[in-house]
């Protein structure tokens, strides 16, 4: 089992460079296998857009909260470490050109030494989508698109470049380097909670990390990304899946009985604080708890 923490956005310290960097690097030095970022371009103030994942309709962060740019994060805290895992957690593909997006992502791949790991989703807030130029209804159809340019621009290393003619991106000669360092390209895995994440995850993706779903539900998902990926004459036991939990409640025992259901890692958030000290305890508590090696 991989564990990875989920950088505590919710506690407005992660765009404080001493606070996050210490964090990061504390993570790291427990042993934790990645660290993971959250992404809103922007939230827009009273949203009436109903967040999917709480009874209450309204997501845990404040709509004036600190949330910085993820790779620009990501890209920050490759400097303060040396080995741990950077993942977004999820980036809002809609907000993003791919073309743009395939340089952005290599160049921090290129610059960590093969350490990011992609993780997307299509977005539920409707404000946030339309705000930075994307059409929220066909969202679905334009990240498929966008998958496949960011492979396309990942892969090509023809002398004349790579040209695409999709129904919402067209190019001819693109030349977009440097490329990842990852063999086989930076992994692509997918969040959210619905059979299209899944069917997306079995086309496109390296892993599904749903959020939100448990028991039938998560299973009828899992069998659906494998499903899509025999039928796109993809390896579905190459496929990894992503499950998440608490930084103070997973133990061991309950590990084992997720990586039944076929989770290969448990992305951990903590308890919400400010303070540092307490935040660094929680992630040397759990290492010690799980066993892990730099504990």
């Amino acid at each position: 089992m991989k564990y990875a923490v989920l950088l505590p956005v919710a506690a407005g310290v992660t765009a404080d460079p001493a606070w996050i960097g210490e964090y990061a690097r504390h993570a790291e030095a427990c042993g934790f296998e990645s660290v993971g970022a959250v992404e809103h371009a922007v939230v827009a103030s009273g949203y009436s857009s109903v967040y999917p994942y709480d009874s209450s309709g309204r997501m845990e962060l404040a709509d004036d909260l600190d949330i910085p740019d993820p790779l620009d994060l990501l890209a920050f805290l490759a400097g303060r470490t040396g080995r741990i895992g950077l993942a977004t957690g999820v980036l809002v593909l809609p907000n993003h050109h791919p073309v743009v997006l395939a340089k952005r992502l290599a160049t921090v791949d290129a610059l960590s030494g093969g350490r990011l790991r992609l993780v997307v989703g299509m977005g539920w807030m409707r404000e946030e989508i339309e705000a930075c130029g994307a059409d929220f209804e066909t969202r679905g159809r334009r990240g498929d698109e966008q998958l496949r340019v960011l492979r396309m621009l990942w892969d090509d290393t023809a002398p004349g470049g790579a040209s695409h003619d999709g129904e919402f991106f067209r190019f001819e000669g693109a030349m977009s380097y440097p490329k990842p360092v990852q063999e086989g390209g930076i992994p692509i895995h997918i969040g959210g909670h619905s059979r299209a994440a899944a069917r997306r995850a079995g086309r496109y993706g390296d892993g599904l990390q749903p959020l939100g779903v448990a028991g039938d539900e998560l299973r009828g998902l899992v069998a659906l990304m494998r499903e899509e990926a025999g039928r796109s004459g993809r390896d579905p036991d190459a496929l990894e899946l992503t499950l998440g939990h608490s930084l103070s409640a997973v133990t061991p025992e309950k590990a084992e009985k997720l990586a039944a259901l076929g989770a290969d890692r448990l992305v951990l958030r903590g308890t919400v604080t400010a303070d540092l000290g307490e935040a660094v305890d929680e992630l040397s508590a759990c290492a010690e708890r799980l066993g892990l090696s730099g504990s």
